[in-house]
């Protein structure tokens, strides 16, 4: 059972001002009349595309310019000075592509704990992040690890 939900629609020109950020101008992100994205079936968005829907996840805790911003408490995976991004892996089942509304769920993942030298445990949670097309395809599968550490580190 997912502990989030949102919709996050996916809009051309989000998919080209993202694809120009990370400094990739091949024509299946801009370009529906190019042979690339005829292709593909229209433009589709580049691989970490789907990390733009962070700006409709409903109190995304990282994104400080939102009204009413507080700071992630320990308890909930750490707070700004102790916890750390550790990984995310990326699985791909199908295209994203402009004009596609995407329902997104995040669910936790495995977690587990390890010895660390100056920062005391370390604790490791995965979130999973599904992102569906609006005809219930699986487009993408995200598993991102987060660490927090026990204590400050000590210098």
């Amino acid at each position: 059972m997912p502990d989030k939900e949102f919709t996050f629609p996916v809009d051309r020109t989000a998919i080209m001002l993202f694809a120009r950020s990370v400094l990739d101008n091949r024509p299946e992100f801009t370009d529906p009349d190019s042979p690339e994205a005829k292709a593909l079936g229209g433009v589709v968005a580049p691989p970490t595309f789907t990390w733009a829907g962070s700006h409709y996840e409903p109190n995304y805790n990282l994104d400080m310019t939102r009204p009413g911003w507080k700071p992630p408490s320990s308890s909930g995976g750490g707070s700004l000075g102790r916890g750390l991004h550790g990984e995310q892996h990326y699985e791909y089942f199908h295209p994203i592509h402009a004009g596609d509304t995407l329902n997104v769920t995040i669910s936790p993942g495995n977690s587990w704990e390890k010895d660390g030298r100056r920062g005391g445990k370390l604790r490791f949670a995965e979130n999973i992040y599904e992102y569906t097309n609006q005809d219930g395809v699986l487009c993408v599968r995200v598993r991102m690890v987060g660490v927090t550490t026990e204590k400050a580190v000590e210098q």
